[in-house]
C-alpha cells in the first residue's frame, strides 16, 4: 500500500458529508431551539462542498483507493453528484416541516448519514466495505421513518427495520461465504477466483444480492415500501425513494461489471427476471392506489425494474454503463420533483383531492405534470432518454424480450399517473392549501426544470458518463 493510496482527499466528498454530520451534532448539542435551523445551512453547505470536490475530481483516470477497498471512477463520481444534490433537496423539503422541532439538529444529522452510507456502497470495491456502508445507509433510515413519533412513522419504521434487519444479515452471511469460497474480499481477486466451489459462490453472490435489492427497493425485497413511504413524513419518504436506491443500484452496477463479468454465476438471467418481476409488480400494485405517496412508493418499485435493465447487462455491452448513470441521474431528479409537489400540500393526500390544482396553483400542476409524465418517460424528460438508452443497452446485449416487456409496462404505468393529474387539471375547488410549503413548491419547480433540461443535454451529459469502472 503506498501513500498516495492512502490519500484521504480521495474520499474528500464522502468525509465532507460524514464531518459535517458530526459537527451538526456537536452544534446541536449547544445551539437554543430557534437557532437549530444553522445544522440545516451547515447540511447544505457540505453537500455543495462535496459536489464541487466531485467535480474536481471528476477528470482523473479510473483508479482505486485505501489498497483498492474504494473506486474512483465515472460510476463514483456520478453517484456522488446526484447524491449530494439529492441530499440537498431533500434537505430543502424539510426546512419548514421541522422547523423549530425539538430534534431539528438529529433530523439533518441522520439524512447527512444515510447520504454518507449510500456514497460508500456506490464507491465500494471490497464486500467489507460493502457491508459496512449498507449498515451506515440503513440504520439512519431506520430513525428516520419513525421521526415523527406517530402511528403510521411508527409502523413505518418498524416494518423497515425488521426487513432491513434481516436483509442485512443474509447480505453478511453472503460476505462470509464469498470469503469462505475464494479466501479474498477485494473485487478484483473475486473476479479471478476461477478454482472456488461453484456452489459457495452462488450462494454468497446470493446473499449479496438479497442485500443490495432490499436497499433498491426491488422484488422480492419491496414489501417495506409502500408501507415505509405512506407512513413517514414526505421528506423521508422521498429519501428512503431516492438516496439509498441510487447507492444500491450503483453497488450492483459495480459488481455485474468488475468481480461478476466472467463469473458462472446466471447474474445477467437472474437480473433480467428480477427486473422484470420488479416494473410489472409495481405497475399493477400502483394501479389500485388513491393515496398519493402509496402510488409514488410502488412507481419507485416499478422504476427499479426499468433501472435493473442495465446493470443485468453491466460488462456485456458499452452501452450498459451511461445508460444506467443518466438513468439515476434522472430518475432522482424526477422522483424528488414529484415528492416535492406532494410536500408542498402536505393535506392532499389522495388523487381526488387534487382536483382543480391547475386553476389555483397553475405552476405547481404543471411541475407535477412534468414530473409524473417523465416518471413514465415522456420526451423531452430527462426519464424518457434513460429509458431509451436502457433498452438500446439491453437490445444490444441480446435481451430483446425484456425491452419488449419494459415498453408494455410504461404504457401500463401511463393509467395511474393520469388517474392523478386528471383531477389535478380538472377545475373545481382549490385543494386543500392550509399548511401549503412555498419553500417545497420553490423545490418542485426547480427539480421540474432540471429534469427538463437534463433531457434537453442528453448528448453531452451522456458521453461524459463513459469510461472503465476502476479496475
Amino acid at each position: 500500500m503506498t501513500a498516495t493510496d492512502e490519500n484521504p482527499l480521495d474520499l474528500l466528498p464522502e468525509l465532507l458529508l460524514a464531518g459535517a454530520a458530526v459537527a451538526g451534532l456537536l452544534l446541536g448539542s449547544w445551539l437554543p431551539r430557534r437557532r437549530q435551523w444553522a445544522v440545516a445551512l451547515l447540511s447544505a453547505l457540505a453537500c455543495l462542498a462535496a459536489a464541487v470536490a466531485a467535480l474536481v475530481a471528476a477528470p482523473g483516470p479510473a483508479t482505486t483507493a485505501f489498497d483498492g477497498a474504494y473506486a474512483l471512477d465515472p460510476l463514483t463520481t456520478t453517484a456522488r453528484l446526484v447524491l449530494t444534490a439529492a441530499t440537498l433537496l431533500v434537505t430543502t423539503l424539510s426546512l419548514r416541516p421541522l422547523a423549530g422541532h425539538p430534534r431539528e439538529s438529529e433530523y439533518h444529522v441522520l439524512v447527512l448519514l444515510t447520504a454518507a452510507g449510500s456514497l460508500v456502497l456506490a464507491g465500494a470495491q471490497d464486500i467489507l466495505l460493502l457491508a459496512a456502508a449498507y449498515l451506515l445507509a440503513s440504520i439512519p433510515a431506520y430513525a428516520l421513518a419513525g421521526f415523527a413519533k406517530d402511528g403510521p412513522g411508527t409502523e413505518a419504521a418498524l416494518k423497515y427495520y425488521v426487513l432491513g434487519a434481516l436483509s442485512g444479515v443474509v447480505l453478511l452471511t453472503g460476505t462470509t461465504l464469498l470469503y469462505a469460497a475464494t479466501g479474498t474480499t477485494a473485487y478484483p481477486r473475486l473476479a479471478l477466483a476461477e478454482a472456488a466451489p461453484a456452489a459457495l459462490l452462488t450462494a454468497g453472490t446470493l446473499g449479496v444480492l438479497g442485500g443490495l435489492l432490499f436497499k433498491s427497493g426491488a422484488v422480492p425485497a419491496h414489501f417495506w415500501v409502500p408501507d415505509a413511504v405512506q407512513g413517514s413524513a414526505p421528506p423521508v419518504a422521498a429519501l428512503l425513494t431516492t438516496l439509498p436506491k441510487a447507492g444500491a443500484l450503483t453497488a450492483l452496477f459495480r459488481l455485474g461489471a468488475v468481480p461478476l463479468a466472467g463469473s458462472t454465476v446466471p447474474w445477467p438471467a437472474l437480473l433480467a427476471t428480477l427486473a422484470a418481476a420488479s416494473m410489472t409488480l409495481g405497475n399493477l400494485a400502483a394501479l389500485l392506489q388513491r393515496d398519493v405517496r402509496r402510488l409514488l412508493a410502488y412507481s419507485a418499485v416499478s422504476q427499479v425494474g426499468y433501472l435493473l435493465m442495465p446493470v443485468a447487462v453491466a460488462g456485456r455491452t458499452a452501452l450498459a454503463q451511461p445508460a444506467f448513470l443518466y438513468y439515476v441521474a434522472a430518475y432522482a431528479l424526477t422522483n424528488l420533483g414529484a415528492f416535492a409537489v406532494v410536500c408542498a400540500l402536505p393535506r392532499a393526500t389522495t388523487t381526488d383531492s387534487w382536483r382543480g390544482l391547475v386553476r389555483h396553483r397553475p405552476l405547481l400542476a404543471l411541475s407535477l405534470a412534468v414530473c409524473l409524465l417523465g416518471l413514465v418517460g415522456t420526451p423531452p424528460t430527462a426519464v424518457f432518454l434513460g429509458k431509451l438508452a436502457a433498452f438500446t443497452a439491453v437490445f444490444d446485449a441480446g435481451y430483446g424480450l425484456l425491452a419488449v416487456l419494459a415498453a408494455a409496462n410504461t404504457v401500463v404505468s401511463l393509467f395511474y399517473y393520469l388517474r392523478w393529474l386528471a383531477p389535478a387539471f380538472t377545475p373545481g375547488a382549490a385543494p386543500p392549501t392550509g399548511d401549503e410549503d412555498r419553500l417545497a413548491r420553490g423545490t418542485a419547480h426547480t427539480a421540474a426544470a432540471a429534469s427538463l433540461a437534463l433531457g434537453l443535454a442528453a448528448g453531452p451529459v451522456l458521453a461524459l458518463l463513459d469510461g472503465p469502472p476502476a479496475p
